[in-house]
């Protein structure tokens, strides 16, 4: 008989139950997604402020759980902040200074795909700030978060945990694929050689800034439909809310027409029917 073929582990030892069918998944992301838009509306009505900060390895699928929350809800209380490389200004900043001016105010939600932690992640594992600027952001950063809480932030940590296996894969998944080849920058391919690096410049990021205000929380990511469901079922209960009753809306009798509303052909364009 073959050899059976080894389990993969996330990079945390925990290993994954068995995946989800298609028809489970949707099910129950509809029905996430259905909390999340309650969610919306308390946050909303309560005047709440609440940041939510994803991190992790390369291809991890952060981008895969923000897009599925923001799914349903409205983009003007719901806001995605995913921050390019800074501008010569920038550089010359603060740095949580390019930061700060994306945070939510009252009845906002803020999702930051990748965050001020980027300089103790891959910034720090590609050398591009000084080991000393690295140290000073361990100092500064709990500060910096608890300042945010005491005036009324609410900070939600996620860092998404996958193998080595799996990001090989996803890697040559996004090479293989042209819908995906975007993804897959130069970053990427030379975080593939600093595996052992980005695990100790997470292990020393954990230690200096798993607070109490604001503790990480490690998504188990191997296996992306129950990565995205755990993520967004965890998130919920990180805020106490409740149903808000919707304002009932009567639909107005709508006049009769005159004359058929179809627009002038001598005045218009039309869109080719290809399909």
């Amino acid at each position: 008989m073959g050899k059976k073929s080894k389990k993969q582990v996330p990079e945390d030892g925990l290993e994954q139950p068995g995946k989800l069918s298609s028809k489970q998944y949707v099910k129950a992301l509809k029905q996430a997604q259905v909390e999340l838009v309650k969610l919306q509306s308390w946050i909303q009505h309560k005047k709440l402020k609440v940041v939510v900060i994803f991190e992790g390895r390369d291809a991890a699928g952060k981008g895969g759980v923000i897009q599925r929350i923001t799914q349903r809800l409205n983009d003007r209380v719901c806001r995605v902040v995913a921050l390019g490389v800074p501008s010569a200004r920038e550089e010359g900043q603060w740095y949580f200074q390019r930061y700060v001016e994306h945070l939510p105010t009252v009845g906002e939600l803020v999702l930051f795909d990748r965050s001020w932690y980027t300089l103790a992640g891959v910034e720090r594992v590609m050398g591009f700030y000084p080991e000393s600027a690295c140290q000073e952001f361990f100092r500064t950063c709990p500060e910096f978060e608890r300042m945010l809480v005491r005036a009324g932030v609410k900070i939600i940590k996620y860092w998404f945990s996958i193998s080595m296996e799996e990001q090989e894969r996803r890697f040559r998944s996004r090479l293989e694929d042209p819908t995906k080849r975007w993804k897959l920058s130069p970053m990427d391919l030379a975080s593939r050689a600093r595996w052992t690096e980005y695990s100790q410049a997470r292990d020393e990021m954990f230690k200096y800034t798993n607070t109490e205000e604001a503790p990480w929380w490690i998504v188990e990511a191997d296996d992306k439909r129950r990565a995205r469901l755990n993520c967004i079922t965890h998130l919920l209960a990180q805020i106490p809310y409740k149903e808000l009753e919707p304002e009932v809306v009567k639909m107005p009798k709508r006049p009769a027409l005159a004359t058929p509303d179809s627009p002038d052909i001598a005045l218009s364009n039309y869109v080719p029917k290809v399909h």
